[in-house]
């Protein structure tokens, strides 16, 4: 939806391609079409008919059963690639996407290009900055996702007071928080949740994001703070977020790579 409302508060052109299962109700008062997540020929020809040079994703999508998936002619064609793709990650499925859209003639951009006030900036989003005892949990957190990033597990670490706590998996950050909210004796109090990318990530379609929600479950969870890399994260209602966040009295923060390079 924001970036549908960017896109009209600038009057550019625009196009929603709404994935049957998968979209936001409020996509079905803006000029699009329906589309099956098999039916790759009809978007790609929507996208054509529409004169459409650019197109760019945003949404969770559930990985299909690609068993019983009903897909078009084009659809077929790229199955086995999809699948070939999905022994691989969820990350090599992305990028089968985007090659196939950018042989087509497309560009594919990221969400960050659409609606540029969503992207992460430097430094404390609200009244409270995390302290050195959170910078060491935060590089600690940061190169776990970064070691990880060859075996496409998640974008996310919880650590505390340097320990582990969490990394994210095929759960996604929500259940994760709450898993850390679940340990025993208060053990996560005081711990950061780190969001960054992985290495060699497709950044124009799966950017690390963080919203109300993710700061009401590290609430919940004890946590000191939550921090995202500067530049390649999105942070979606973002005075929510510092607004929440300071009743919580948890810090968010934007890191640079330099950071939370190791020491």
């Amino acid at each position: 939806m924001r970036i549908v409302s960017a896109c009209a508060a600038r009057g550019a052109d625009h196009h929603v391609i709404r994935l049957t299962g998968a979209s936001d109700p409020g996509l079905y008062n803006s000029p699009g079409d329906d589309c099956a997540i098999g039916e790759a020929g009809k978007i790609i020809r929507i996208l054509k008919q529409e004169n459409c040079d650019a197109a760019v994703f945003a949404g969770i999508v559930q990985r299909p059963d690609f068993s019983a998936l009903k897909a078009d002619w084009r659809g077929a064609a790229l199955l086995p690639k999809i699948i070939a793709a999905a022994a691989r990650g969820d990350g090599a499925i992305l990028s089968v996407l985007v090659d196939t859209l950018e042989s087509e003639g497309l560009i594919v951009i990221g969400v960050e290009e659409a609606v540029q006030e969503l992207t992460a900036q430097p430094g404390a989003f609200g009244a409270i900055s995390p302290q050195e005892t959170n910078f060491a949990d935060m590089r600690k957190a940061a190169d776990i996702v970064h070691a990880l990033g060859p075996y496409d597990v998640g974008q996310g670490a919880v650590v505390a007071n340097g320990l582990v706590l969490a990394i994210e998996a095929a759960e996604g950050t929500d259940e994760m928080l709450d898993r850390c909210a679940s340990l025993p004796n208060g053990i996560g109090r005081g711990g950061v949740l780190v969001k960054r990318p992985k290495p060699g990530q497709e950044l124009r379609i799966d950017l690390p994001v963080i919203g109300a929600e993710t700061i009401r479950r590290a609430a919940k969870a004890g946590l000191a703070g939550v921090a995202v890399e500067a530049g390649v994260a999105l942070i979606i209602d973002v005075d929510e977020v510092a607004t929440l966040a300071n009743e919580a009295g948890l810090f968010v923060y934007g890191f640079t790579a330099q950071e939370v390079a190791p020491r």
